[in-house]
């Protein structure tokens, strides 16, 4: 499973809580995320669950030889049935999509590219049981499987607070989108565009700054 841009930046972009975290990765793949957070924060903890064997065996060996081997631990398992016992204050996701696509070839890639192994509604029970009451979860998905997030996400209590709109160059469709989800109501969602790349195909300096921790060019 290759490292994308898209999902580096759903590591960079999301907020994480104030004092101590705890956070809870959904379908972790070979652990990226969790080591970008845990990158992030000094007082954070992070479980990583992931149901297909071979990308949580990767994980856990990617993370033990890691700086935050203490701070991350690889669960194997689904997360549809997953209930911690301590709630998290941050939930983070970037789970299978192409809702309405035919199904890749290999049991892994389909896994790792259909929401058929993840409805939305499983997504968002799952974050129901194991998020804390003034937790938020962030969702990195396509544009219009993020869309179908947010209209379940309403009927079920959800508060969209903060949308996050990609383009690969300024004047690019937005293919996609990060959505910040809270179960506090807010007045108004605030919504954000980031810009990859400036028209020369250069990064832009919006990126390079989201970044910067991260990349070593910059």
């Amino acid at each position: 499973m290759k490292v994308t841009t898209d999902a580096c930046i759903l590591g960079s972009w999301t907020p994480l809580p104030q004092g101590p975290a705890r956070v809870l990765d959904i379908g972790t793949g070979t652990g990226l995320l969790a080591l970008m957070l845990a990158q992030r924060g000094q007082a954070i903890y992070i479980d990583a669950i992931e149901i297909e064997g071979q990308a949580a065996s990767q994980a856990a060996e990617n993370i033990a030889n890691s700086f935050a081997a203490e701070n991350i631990k690889v669960l194997h398992g689904d997360v549809k049935t997953y209930a911690a016992s301590v709630p998290y204050n941050l939930i983070v996701s970037n789970p299978p999509f192409f809702v309405k696509s035919l199904h890749s070839h290999g049991a892994e890639k389909t896994l790792a590219r259909h929401t058929a192994s993840l409805p939305f509604e499983d997504l968002l029970a799952a974050c129901d049981r194991n998020l804390a009451p003034e937790g938020y979860v962030s969702v990195l998905l396509p544009t219009t499987e993020s869309g179908h997030l947010r209209e379940i996400a309403t009927a079920r209590g959800w508060s969209t607070i903060q949308i996050l709109s990609i383009q690969h160059q300024p004047h690019s469709e937005v293919k996609r989108q990060v959505t910040l989800l809270s179960k506090i109501p807010v007045a108004a969602v605030l919504e954000e565009i980031l810009v990859i790349y400036n028209e020369g195909k250069t990064y832009s300096a919006q990126f390079k700054k989201l970044m910067q921790q991260f990349y070593l060019d910059f």
